[in-house]
């Protein structure tokens, strides 16, 4: 229970770790509490505290230094451009983007943060955070709990949690393939202006 309490505090929680896999951890924790590993209502609770913990300190994040990160051309560690989808994203359904946000990957890291930057107060985000919260972590781990009580699933478990764990891991594997593209183009670009000044 601790690692699906951790994974999915970072995930909301930390600004610098989007690309977690955070809806496919709680289908996961759903499916196996239908095999019996845990129990679900235990979980849904700790996972849900892990989702409202999170959301609060990237808010207060976003609310100490968020505009310093926004002033700097380069952040180490945290994309720009996720940044600037997550205000976009903010600007057009307001409030609502706290609760809207949990069902977008990435998003969902960067909207509280936002919404710290933004000077939103926090009584106003917390019942948002709560209800985001809630239906988020209930659904996923719903649908796993389902899902994992389906007989097929039941009879080849680990085969179906490795499928899972791999195709929840390949749009972060896809994103940081390209970052390393994007920045090595960009490197060769410099080396070649450098180079033309000369």
């Amino acid at each position: 229970m601790l690692f699906f309490f951790f994974i999915i505090f970072l995930e909301t929680g930390l600004v610098v770790t989007p690309l977690l896999p955070g809806d496919s951890m709680l289908f996961v924790a759903g499916a196996l509490t239908a095999i019996g590993s845990m129990n679900f209502f235990i979980l849904l609770v700790v996972i849900y505290f892990a989702a409202i913990l999170g959301d609060t300190a990237n808010y207060y994040i976003g609310k100490k230094i968020g505009s310093k990160i926004l002033e700097k051309e380069k952040v180490r560690f945290i994309n720009k451009e996720y940044l600037k989808k997550a205000q976009k994203f903010y600007e057009k359904h307001g409030s609502m983007t706290i609760v809207l946000a949990r069902f977008i990957p990435i998003i969902r890291t960067f909207a509280p943060f936002v919404a710290g930057i933004g000077k939103m107060n926090y009584s106003k985000f917390i019942p948002y955070n709560m209800i985001g919260g809630g239906l988020w972590v209930s659904l996923f781990l719903g649908g796993g709990y389902f899902f994992g009580n389906l007989s097929f699933i039941k009879n080849h478990f680990s085969y179906v949690l490795m499928a899972i764990i791999i195709i929840s891991l390949l749009p972060g594997v896809i994103v940081f393939i390209k970052e390393k593209s994007k920045t090595g183009k960009n490197d060769e670009n410099d080396i070649l202006n450098t180079e033309s000044n000369i």
